[in-house]
């Protein structure tokens, strides 16, 4: 039985659709809509509309954006011999943050998981591997999760792309700085072991 009206009961639903949000936290983000102004309203509304309107797909590298190509795509200044392989459209973000990644990118839309049905037809490789037949791209980078997901899709696409001729690597996976040995799980220290470099 719910105690509130149907129409704050609806709101709180349609806040529980969002990933990572309990009936708890979609409460109090329903509660704080109906206590904000009607322009604050309006502009959150607008804001999601315009969104949803005006973003799209690149056509290059599937990254989301207001235009296509997309402004990393469009940018003459970056080397787009290098493409950096990710899973998602905010690994785009968290890699150019480090400001040292000066290649272009490709979005997966996700990772193999046959355990979730998710097969290499239901993300972008196909579109990948087309954009490496061009033959301007001289490696790849691949930048999936640590995850067994990411590893599987990693070795899928090195696989496929390897007869190619296009160099292929894969960022490397160890201990966060700041870190203690002490507390790092086996997995990543010999992953950490595996990715050592010469000083």
């Amino acid at each position: 039985m719910s105690y509130y009206s149907p129409s704050i009961e609806k709101l709180i639903e349609a806040f529980e659709k969002l990933p990572s949000i309990g009936n708890k936290t979609a409460a109090r983000l329903a509660f704080h809509m109906l206590d904000a102004s009607e322009e604050d309203t309006n502009e959150f509304v607008q804001a999601i509309l315009d969104a949803k309107k005006n973003l799209k797909y690149c056509s290059k590298c599937y990254n989301i954006s207001d235009t296509d190509p997309c402004p990393i795509c469009n940018n003459q200044n970056r080397d787009h011999t290098i493409i950096c392989v990710v899973e998602d459209v905010r690994d785009v973000v968290a890699m150019e943050r480090t400001h040292e990644f000066k290649g272009v990118y490709h979005v997966l839309h996700g990772s193999i998981s046959p355990m979730n049905g998710i097969g290499p037809d239901d993300i972008k490789i196909k579109e990948l591997i087309s954009h490496l037949m061009e033959g301007q791209v001289k490696e790849i980078i691949l930048a999936t999760n640590p995850r067994v997901e990411g590893e599987a899709t990693a070795m899928y696409i090195s696989k496929l792309v390897k007869p190619l001729g296009v160099k292929v690597t894969r960022i490397a996976h160890g201990i966060p700085v700041g870190g203690d040995l002490e507390y790092t799980d086996e997995v990543t220290l010999s992953k950490a072991l595996e990715g050592r470099r010469e000083l």
